[in-house]
């Protein structure tokens, strides 16, 4: 019908042909990838710790130079769409990795509830739970701040009944 809305960019576009704006709006702001993450050598399986990159504003989630990240932390992962298919680590819940397995967005997500802080709200954030930044932890300490969450997502995040 033509007085139906059109379908969101995300339903419509693959990760390769978003535009610039669209690929930025995408983050949800959960901030889960700038969490510290340690790879066993043995087995290659990545494990998410409670800390945050330097760079991570553990409040707003976001991050404190997004421009210059790259020339500040050199192990900062720039997403791409070639990254996003690569990286096992990406969680469940990160958009980039929804789209791109055809998944929809969650009702939390920013570009579906209309407000930033519904991620903050469902309990994808890391706002609250990242307890120390990677400078204030030795890297030998690391292994002793080892998380599973960034890998779930939390039952307030379902969706809501009513919906």
């Amino acid at each position: 019908m033509a007085d139906d809305p059109p379908e969101p960019f995300w339903r419509t576009t693959s990760l390769d042909a978003m535009t610039d704006e669209q690929w930025e709006s995408l983050c949800d702001g959960c901030a889960r990838c700038c969490l510290v993450k340690l790879e066993d050598e043995d087995t290659g399986k990545v494990h998410y710790t409670d800390v945050g990159c330097r760079l991570l504003d553990g409040q707003t989630c976001r991050c404190r130079d997004y421009p210059g990240r790259q020339a500040l932390v050199p192990d900062c992962v720039k997403l791409t769409p070639a990254t996003v298919r690569g990286l096992g680590w990406l969680p469940p819940t990160c958009a980039y990795r929804m789209v791109d397995e055809g998944r929809d967005l969650p009702w939390w997500h920013p570009l579906v509830s209309g407000r930033a802080d519904t991620v903050h709200e469902a309990g994808i954030s890391v706002r609250d739970r990242v307890h120390a930044s990677e400078d204030d932890v030795p890297v030998e300490a690391l292994v002793d701040r080892l998380v599973g969450w960034p890998m779930r997502s939390p039952r307030k995040a379902r969706k809501p009944r009513g919906d």
